[in-house]
């Protein structure tokens, strides 16, 4: 993976605020956790030169680390727009996989024609636990799909994501990563160094962190 195009992506998240970071003031997740870092890299879809740049470079990588599939599966919600670009990209068939089977119509839970393809290479926006990402993996080895491998455009890098994509035997990637965000974010001047430090706590111990600041704020 290039050091310059994980940058590049870094650059471009933060400038369109895909990815903002709060350490002061931090998030609620779905979760309840608290977390000085959001993303959400469907803003990428709005801006065409981002766009465009994820597109082509996810396009690459599927190339550099799988070889060409027969075709591109995005995760629902947030890989089946991208997924789709690449596929297009690529000029591959597409299919998406939803969080679960639809309780009406076909009760698919895979969407797309199975029929024309054996094996993908599964794009996501974001990898956080690699929950939602596995489960996706699961439903289309269980659709009898071989999965060569996942490419997100960003992780957070929790070591919980990489002992269970090892435990799958699944192989991923990322267009970028946390370590590197915090690179480009000090770089462009978009956090202090005081600010760094906080999000690399952040980063060692998300949980404790969470605790921790709920706890303070309880005690305000």
């Amino acid at each position: 993976m290039s050091l310059d195009r994980r940058r590049k992506v870094a650059e471009f998240l933060l400038r369109i605020k895909a990815i903002q970071l709060r350490p002061e003031d931090p998030f609620t997740w779905a979760s309840g956790r608290k977390s000085p870092i959001y993303c959400d890299n469907r803003k990428t879809l709005s801006h065409p030169n981002v766009r465009t740049y994820l597109r082509q470079a996810l396009a690459e990588l599927v190339d550099e680390a799988y070889g060409r599939p027969d075709a591109i599966a995005g995760v629902a919600t947030g890989g089946i727009a991208i997924g789709a670009l690449v596929a297009q990209e690529l000029g591959l068939p597409f299919i998406y996989v939803r969080s679960e089977a639809k309780s009406h119509g076909m009760g698919n839970q895979i969407e797309g024609d199975l029929s024309v393809l054996s094996n993908v290479v599964v794009i996501e926006d974001l990898v956080s636990t690699g929950k939602s990402s596995l489960a996706a993996v699961k439903a289309l080895e269980a659709a009898e799909v071989e999965v060569k491998g996942l490419i997100a455009i960003f992780t957070y890098g929790f070591d919980d994501a990489y002992a269970a994509f090892e435990a799958a035997g699944c192989k991923w990637e990322a267009l970028t990563d946390y370590p590197t965000l915090l690179e480009q974010a000090a770089a462009e001047g978009y956090i202090t160094d005081a600010q760094r430090a906080v999000l690399a706590d952040w980063s060692a111990d998300a949980k404790g962190w969470s605790e921790a600041h709920l706890a303070k704020t309880a005690s305000a």
